[in-house]
């Protein structure tokens, strides 16, 4: 099995501790990973303690396979980043663009830094929430969000990001179906009044196109 391949019956995380810590109790267990991204074969570290750390998740390669290519300059971002599969390859593809990989893990964060050192990229900055500069106006947002922190917790978050997209800029998020990626489509549609559209649909995930309105 490749190391990427989806594993249903693996869980991703000890039942004890949410890779949406802020600061994870568990050894890291540091292991480097070999996977694909940006159509290249490369090696990252991954360690316990943050999202789906064996394996690029099933979610985000649905995200990654079906998403459109970002714009090649401008700022981008990836909410939710985990050891930072989406943001290291809105980086490979967009090199002229900044990347913001934006969790509130720690030790995701360290990963993603590391991550992109050794790819050669230095285009990714690796962030909390709040340590965005409240100028930096989004060209595109990727995310495989964690719908774990609750219906509430997520629907602030996306408040709080999808209205920092440019005008006419969309975003990308990939849900499971069984997670409630149709209700939540409904929130952004009928509450928010965002333009929110079914981009694709595979291996029981949705990705939703999202276009906050003007």
């Amino acid at each position: 099995m490749r190391p990427d391949s989806p594993a249903p019956d693996e869980p991703d995380e000890p039942a004890a501790e949410h890779y949406f810590s802020a600061r994870p109790a568990s050894p890291e267990q540091r292991r480097p990973l070999a996977v694909r991204l940006a159509g290249r074969e490369v090696e990252v570290e991954v360690a316990a303690g943050v999202f789906s750390p064996g394996r690029i998740d099933l979610g985000t390669q649905v995200l990654l396979r079906t998403v459109p290519p970002p714009p090649a300059d401008g700022e981008l971002l990836d909410l939710g980043t985990g050891w930072g599969p989406v943001a290291l390859t809105m980086a490979m593809l967009s090199p002229g663009a900044r990347v913001w990989a934006v969790d509130v893990n720690a030790r995701a964060l360290d990963l993603v830094t590391r991550n992109a050192a050794r790819l050669g990229l230095d285009n990714v900055v690796a962030v909390t929430p709040d340590e965005v500069p409240a100028d930096v106006v989004l060209d595109a947002l990727w995310s495989n969000p964690p719908i774990r922190v609750g219906k509430g917790a997520l629907h602030t978050m996306l408040v709080r990001w999808l209205p920092r997209l440019r005008a006419g800029a969309d975003a990308h998020l990939v849900v499971q179906r069984n997670l409630g990626a149709d209700s939540l489509q409904r929130w952004m549609a009928d509450e928010q009044g965002w333009l929110c559209e079914r981009a694709a649909s595979a291996k029981g995930f949705r990705v939703l196109r999202v276009t906050p309105a003007a």
